[in-house]
């Protein structure tokens, strides 16, 4: 029996909506697989987490935008997104699905 899984797996045709699966979790971290393909944020929404973001690009290409600017990202690409910074996703790769791995953290007492 084995308890690995492929990163690249199980990966849905269609995504009407983005899919965001919960990979592993403890009390300080959680790990996410994001999948998207044409998905942005709402029109003015913006994440405003209690946790840091650690966000890494395993294929395709999205925009993050930042009330100072916006981010391009690509394939190999990351980025560490602080407590509290306001983001939004303001685009992905419609042509290609953008796969994140996304790592939620919270500092250490």
């Amino acid at each position: 029996m084995s308890d690995t899984s492929n990163i690249f797996g199980d990966l849905p045709e269609q995504l009407p909506n983005e899919l965001i699966e919960t990979l592993g979790c403890a009390a300080d971290v959680r790990i996410e697989r994001i999948v998207s393909q044409g998905h942005a944020s709402p029109k003015d929404f913006w994440y405003d987490q209690d946790w840091h973001e650690w966000v890494l690009v395993l294929q395709g290409t999205a925009r993050v935008r930042f009330e100072d600017g916006v981010v391009e990202l690509k394939t190999g690409d990351f980025i560490n997104i602080t407590a509290h910074r306001r983001h939004r996703v303001d685009w992905t790769d419609p042509a290609q699905k953008t796969i994140w791995l996304a790592i939620h953290y919270q500092d250490n007492p």
